[in-house]
């Protein structure tokens, strides 16, 4: 794609500014199975502004979203920063946590091993109807490790993948982790980018559960851009990969 970004013109993107009120192979948790694919139009896919919005409001939030939602519902990005907090992967090892940061511990439903998330980590939830979109879980990983991909080159900066380890890296450091939840054909949990942010809570853990994984983020990197402005920009390079897929 050019360095320019463009919204899709078949799926509008909605920006929404809002609060969460009580709101790796593959890092999945997945339950109930595939929906049958729907031959459904789109709906505009919404993008929400959350601001620093606490992980476990949010986390409850985007469940409760999920079990809401009908045919008709629109998809949503929920784009936020969240509290110091580490976070635990549904089939998650404890032994992954090095050393006690006497930071908040979360047993979440998402797929993957341990991470961290802080002020000036970019967060977005990725609320979609995989079966109204015709996406495979393979593909909507794709995307998003794209749309982050394509954000870092648009900035002069080569990224990439690992086989086998879900996320996105510039050399051998990551930039971007993974985790993802499908229920009913219906995702939520996301992926997030480290902007500008003290790196050093990472030490204490198994980064995503592999020892000496070094983390990188945007700012190292020589990327200008505030944890917002890489939200905002995260969230267009997203759109665009989900626009192209549905073709």
């Amino acid at each position: 794609m050019s360095d320019e970004v463009r919204r899709p013109q078949s799926a509008p993107v909605a920006v929404v500014a809002a609060r969460a009120e009580g709101a790796e192979g593959v890092d999945l948790a997945e339950e109930g199975g595939g929906a049958p694919l729907r031959a459904v139009a789109p709906l505009p896919l919404r993008v929400r502004n959350l601001g620093q919005s606490d992980y476990q409001k949010t986390w409850r939030a985007m469940i409760d979203f999920t079990a809401a939602r009908t045919d008709e519902t629109a998809d949503e990005l929920w784009c936020c920063e969240h509290p110091p907090v580490l976070t635990l992967g549904q089939a998650g090892r404890a032994e992954h946590l090095l050393a006690d940061l006497g930071l908040p511990l979360v047993k979440t439903d998402r797929g993957g091993q341990i991470t961290y998330h802080g002020p000036g980590q970019v967060v977005v939830y990725v609320l979609l109807d995989l079966g109204r979109r015709k996406l495979k879980v393979r593909e909507l990983v794709t995307a998003i490790e794209q749309a982050v991909i394509d954000l870092l080159a648009a900035h002069a900066v080569r990224a990439e993948r690992h086989a086998g380890a879900p996320g996105v890296y510039v050399g051998p450091a990551k930039v971007a982790a993974l985790g993802l939840r499908v229920r009913r054909s219906y995702s939520y949990h996301g992926v997030s980018l480290n902007v500008d942010m003290d790196l050093s809570p990472f030490a204490a853990i198994n980064p995503c559960g592999y020892p000496g994984l070094p983390v990188t983020q945007t700012r190292d990197l020589g990327i200008s851009l505030t944890p917002s402005q890489a939200a905002t920009a995260l969230a267009e390079h997203l759109a665009v990969q989900l626009e192209r897929r549905q073709r």
